[in-house]
């Protein structure tokens, strides 16, 4: 206290005059004459005008802060619609297989895809389902779509796949309502051909594909895919069938595994 009563006797010509200004600031405020108004009027422009860049930038930062607010809101809406319609999708894949299971005469196990396969030079997948749930090697593997594959190994809670559309997997099929049979293999994407089809069989567009039971391993008219294209092979006898397949493969999660095979499916 006593150094601050030093520093004012010490600056008291600074201190009067800073009062006396701010005393005759006040005084000329209050005074009620027209010409004091102009004055109070061109004191509010030049406060306006200096303060006008400090609430620029306060409403800047403003309009930031409830912009990032904004951002975080529609992220985390986005967030929540999309996982509304992946249990939407979901949902839908388990109705259906809920469907196919009550329609179907065959012996199945449900299994979900765990993950990708683990041998590079074969598309495959992991399932969740194995030895302790009655799959074995050598198994159809299928969704309420259609073939998907057939099971390479099994251990005791899980499994291999190899999936239909590797280059090695063959298929013997036959094709409805002709009843020509034929092999079939991938040959891009979701597109497959037959090969070692007759040439004297009418085929059509949009004919359906199904197992033709021939395999030990595929009981026979199991949906395998729809007719896009014959086309005549010049150098034999035979046809040349391209077949679209029902199955996206990056997609499904959830297969059927085929325990026990009988002689006919609805």
């Amino acid at each position: 206290m006593y150094s601050f009563y030093l520093a004012i006797v010490r600056h008291k010509d600074h201190f009067l005059f800073v009062l006396t200004l701010l005393l005759s600031f006040i005084l000329l405020l209050n005074n009620d004459d027209p010409k004091m108004g102009n004055i109070r009027g061109k004191a509010a422009e030049v406060i306006s005008f200096v303060s006008s860049p400090v609430a620029l930038a306060k409403s800047l930062m403003y309009l930031e802060g409830e912009n990032q607010l904004l951002r975080e809101k529609t992220l985390s809406l986005s967030l929540q619609v999309e996982s509304m319609l992946n249990l939407q999708k979901e949902n839908d894949e388990l109705l259906s297989m809920l469907d196919f299971k009550r329609q179907t005469k065959l012996l199945i196990r449900p299994a979900r895809v765990v993950n990708k396969g683990i041998q590079p030079n074969l598309l495959s997948i992991v399932i969740d389902g194995g030895k302790n749930d009655g799959i074995s090697k050598n198994q159809a593997v299928l969704t309420p779509k259609g073939i998907i594959g057939k099971t390479i190994e099994s251990g005791d809670k899980a499994s291999i796949v190899q999936l239909i559309t590797d280059t090695n997997f063959r298929l013997s099929v036959r094709i409805l309502p002709s009843g020509a049979t034929g092999i079939m293999r991938i040959l891009r994407g979701s597109t497959a051909q037959i090969r070692e089809v007759q040439k004297n069989v009418l085929i059509n567009i949009g004919d359906k594909v199904v197992t033709s039971g021939f395999s030990d391993i595929y009981p026979p008219g199991l949906p395998v895919g729809t007719v896009e294209g014959v086309y005549e092979d010049r150098s034999s006898f035979q046809k040349v069938v391209n077949v679209t397949l029902p199955n996206d493969m990056s997609a499904f999660q959830y297969v059927f595994v085929i325990i026990e095979k009988i002689n006919e499916v609805d």
